[in-house]
This record gives structure tokens, sequence and C-alpha cells, in this order.
């Protein structure tokens, strides 16, 4: 009777337990996604209670909203981007109440940073860093993937384009010698500072042409690097092409200037990592401006190479210290004298420079251009030597250069409220990060110099961190420096000092042979930049539209003043 109840049961049995199984299968459909490639279907468990997109994981990267935080400052009388024609708009940017922060912690830097990732922030140590910048290049606890959309492929290209250019060093620069400067995997030696005006962390008398050099050691520990190109999100191409077109640019022949670039080209066409986005996911960096990259004649007059006009490279992204008109070039820091190894290091430094006593309104570290017609670095000279007091000058002259002496530059920054920079060869300045890292608000007058430059780095509203003074009337005569920096309020001041303390993690490139720090550096914050730009081009491309549009085109306005919104 026992077998028989069994067997009468069995059917209903399994059919309830069928219904039962399905029913379960419905609830969960919210946190089950399906997934469909080439290779199959598989599912992903979606710890979020949200549909993961499959054009997500097609294209190899989580969306992200704006990299960089944005609020307004109140200048009490005196714009900090001078009238309407200013800084672009923001929200409000709040501290945190409980965290202590390197790169700042407000809810506008939470808003702001990738979706999805609260998991990331968790994983660094919360006692130093802010909720918007800590380094997500950590992994993420709950994915089952954590470098999924982040993998790198760094192209090993033949010596020819990087090793052997470094072993001739001495050739690099035709007006000195750039080898003492290659040491330390190119930060170059350590700085003495018998008279304490620097921390305890890593200094080094760092060359500012070799930012390509930093750049590659610093791949090398880049955590999510892979040897299968086809996991790849991004190509980087190891090619020191500053270096390269640094040593030529002299007494060559346009031939011999664009030799080795051509060369480059040839040999990045022909592997098959090229085909499969014709080199839109290829990014390479250069450590000089990239005007020295677009020569656009074959008159042996004009200036550098031609780089980036090859066709090519019109499918490729630069990063370089300064950004062209052409949208393809990336402006990301200048290299600083400063290279921690960990946060430690870095929250010591702001600490320390966020207390340190400031003597000076304002300073200016330079040197005057008489051949350049409408430079105002002259007038800006002048006011600073007629300020009784109130502005410190650092003479960069042939004769005597101060400005060689990193110590002598931080010691005057570090001692002024406002540090002037205005353009000098080319629209930047490696001096606006060395005043960022002093904790010195800059003064911008041309929006070439910054705004329009770093998107990646520095705030949109660039009211939080920096004052701007149309260059063309100081060169009237119709500003005085002093009166306009000296109504800005005293709590104006130290808010938009606070701002640019925040900042300084975010412009310093981490000490490449640690694997200590936790913050996000120069570096990653170049990498999630060019991460997100190479994410939109495969959409593009997924929504049935021409990648090429717009990629390198050049653009007319790019140089205009950011209108606020």
């Amino acid at each position: 009777m026992e077998k028989s109840v069994r067997r009468s049961c069995y059917k209903p049995c399994q059919v309830t337990s069928l219904v039962t199984l399905l029913c379960f299968a419905f609830l969960c459909l919210d946190y089950l996604t399906f997934h469909g490639d080439r290779d199959g279907f598989y599912i992903r468990i979606n710890y979020h209670g949200r549909p993961t997109s499959a054009e997500t994981k097609q294209n190899g990267m989580q969306s992200s909203d704006s990299l960089r935080p944005v609020a307004n400052v109140d200048d009490h009388g005196v714009s900090a981007t001078s009238n309407s024609s200013s800084a672009r708009a923001g929200g409000s940017d709040k501290p945190d109440e409980v965290e202590e922060s390197l790169n700042g912690t407000n809810e506008s830097d939470a808003g702001s940073a990738p979706r999805g990732n609260k998991e990331s922030a968790e994983y660094v140590p919360v006692q130093v860093l802010g909720k918007g910048d800590r380094d997500m290049t950590h992994p993420n606890k709950e994915s089952a993937d954590p470098c999924s959309g982040r993998y790198i492929y760094v192209h090993d290209l033949p010596s020819r384009f990087n090793d052997e250019i470094l072993k001739n060093c001495t050739s690099l620069i035709k007006w000195f010698d750039m080898c003492p400067s290659m040491v330390n995997e190119g930060l170059g030696p350590r700085i003495d500072d018998s008279r304490g005006v620097l921390s305890h962390g890593n200094w080094f008398a760092t060359n500012q042409f070799l930012l390509e050099v930093v750049f590659r050691n610093r791949m090398r520990q880049y955590e999510c690097l892979t040897n299968d190109s086809s996991l790849a999100s991004a190509v980087f191409v190891p090619f020191y092409a500053g270096l390269d077109v640094g040593r030529h640019l002299w007494n060559f022949s346009t031939s011999v200037r664009d030799s080795l670039a051509q060369d480059l080209t040839n040999w990045l066409a022909d592997r098959p990592e090229w085909n499969r986005m014709w080199g839109r996911d290829h990014f390479l960096v250069g450590g000089r401006i990239a005007w020295d990259f677009r020569r656009q004649s074959n008159d042996v007059s004009d200036w550098g190479n031609n780089l980036m006009f090859l066709p090519e490279s019109k499918n490729m992204t630069m990063l370089s210290i300064e950004s062209s008109s052409w949208n393809n070039d990336i402006a990301i820091p200048y290299p600083t004298y400063f290279h921690p190894s960990s946060e430690a290091q870095v929250l010591e430094w702001q600490n320390k420079v966020r207390t340190h006593e400031r003597r000076y309104l304002f300073s200016f570290a330079g040197a005057p251009r008489p051949s350049l017609e409408d430079s105002i670095r002259s007038d800006l000279i002048n006011q600073c030597k007629a300020s009784n007091g109130t502005c410190a000058l650092l003479n960069c002259g042939y004769v005597v250069n101060k400005c060689d002496d990193p110590v002598e530059v931080m010691n005057v920054f570090e001692s002024s409220d406002f540090c002037l920079q205005p353009p000098g060869d080319s629209f930047t300045r490696r001096s606006t990060f060395d005043s960022i890292l002093a904790g010195c608000i800059p003064v911008f007058f041309h929006p070439g110099s910054a705004y329009v430059q770093y998107i990646w780095h520095l705030p949109e509203n660039s009211s939080k961190y920096s004052v701007f003074i149309p260059e063309d009337k100081v060169k009237r005569g119709h500003i005085n420096i002093k009166q306009v920096l000296s109504r800005i309020s005293r709590d104006a001041v130290l808010s938009m000092r606070e701002e640019v303390v925040q900042l300084i993690p975010r412009i310093v490139y981490a000490d490449p042979r640690s694997r200590d720090h936790k913050f996000q550096d120069s570096f990653d914050t170049a990498v999630k930049g060019v991460l997100k730009r190479i994410e939109s081009i495969r959409r593009r491309v997924s929504d049935g539209k021409d990648p090429s549009s717009g990629f390198s085109d050049q653009n007319s306005t790019k140089f205009n003043m950011p209108r606020t919104a």
C-alpha cells in the first residue's frame, strides 16, 4: 500500500515541484541577467538588484557619469572667472563629516563617481580617501571579474621606439644632458631639502619632458594588464614620442623628424589588434605639448614632426602635457616633483600646506617673454615689483634661474595665497601644478592654460579652485592684480585653498616602483578617462553611427572660455 501511495503521488508531486521552480525563477528575474555572445549564453548575478546591460558586457565598460566634481564658490564680489563668460557650472560641494579626505569627500564627488562602485570605495582605507576619488582601479569585491571593462593590452614595441631612445640620453635635448634625469625610473634624482621646505615623502627633481617614461612605468603596475588583446578595452602604445621629436627639433630635416613616427604607425597597422577598431582603442603619451606633433607642412622651417597628422594617428588618442585644438589630443598634468609611494605621504603633505603660513598675497615664478608681442609676463613682473612687498617674485631668467631649484619654487608657492600662471611659450605651464601642489590658488589669464585642457583632472567649475583675469585687460593696463586679489574675502580664499589641497592626489604621479598607494593619482584618472572615451566610440559603433565623426576633428572653439550654464 505504501508503494502504491508513492506511485500515485509521484507525478502530481513532480508537477508541483516544477511549478514551484518556475515561480521561483520568475520571482528572481530582477536578480538574473542573461548575457549572450558568440560563445553562447551565460548568467550573471546582479547584486544591486538591477539588470546588467548586455551592451556593457559586450563593450567591456561599466557606464559612468562625469568624473569631475563641480560646485559654486562665492567669491564675494570678485569673480573667480571674471564675469558671465566664466567657468563651467556646478552644484555645491559639502565636506564629509566622518572621513578625513585626501581628494576631498563631498556629495557631488559621490554622485559623479562611476555607478555601482561603492564596494570599491569601501575597499580603500576610509581615514584617508574621499568617496569620489578613491582608487577605483582596485577590485570591486562583488564583481565576477574586477577588471571587466578595464583590461589594457600593452604593445610589445621593438626597442627602437622606447628603450633605445633612452640609451642615447645625452642627445635627447640640444641644450642639456638628460641622463641624470633618467634615474629612479624617470623620476630623477632625489631632492636634498636641508631647509625642511618639503615633507618627508618622495621628492625628486623630475624633468617635465619625461611624462611618457613615468607613465609607462606606472602602467607596468596597473593591475588590469592582459596579454590577451581580445580582452582589452584599450591598447597602450609605449612609444616615447616626445623624446623622439625632441632630439630632432633643431637643424634636422622633416624626413628625419618624421622617420620613427612613420615607422611606428606602419608597425601598428600590421598588427591584428589594429583591425578590431582600426586603432580607435589605441592611445599613447607624449611628454611635450601636442603642437610638437602637428607640423602641417614639409617646410623645414616649420616646427615639430607630423606624427598626429599621419592617417593611422588620426584614429588614436594622444595624452600630452598640453593639447592642441584637435579632438584626439587630451591634456594630462605635467609631472611634479612629488611622487608619493603611499597615501600617508600625501596626507602628511596636504596637512602641511593646509596650515602653512602664507605671508604673500600673490607670487610669480617666471621670466619675461620680450619676443612674444602679446605676452603679459612683463606687465605681471612690473606689478609684482610695485606691490609693496605683497608679491614674491622668483626670477627664472637665463642669467639667474631660481626656477630650476624645486625647493625655491615650492618655498615661494607655499608662502603665497595666489600664484600667477600666465601663458609662456605655449598656453600651459608646469608651474600650474607646482602651485596646486603647494596649496597656492592659481590665477589664470587664458582659458587654454587649464580650463579647456585638463578636463579629466580639474573641476568643471573653475571658480572652485582658481581665479581668472582676462589677459587683454592686463595688457591694456585696466587691471591691478593686487587690488583684484585683495578684494577676495578671507573665507573665499580658505574655501578655494581647500579645493586646491584636495586636488593634490589627482595631479601627482605616484612612485611607479610602489604598489602601496591606494589613492587615485594622475595616472589612474587618465586611464579612467581613456577607457570612458573608447567606450563612447564602441557605443557609437553599436548604435550604427560613424566612429570617426568628431574623433579627431579640429575644434575651432576649443580654446574659448567655457561659459556658465
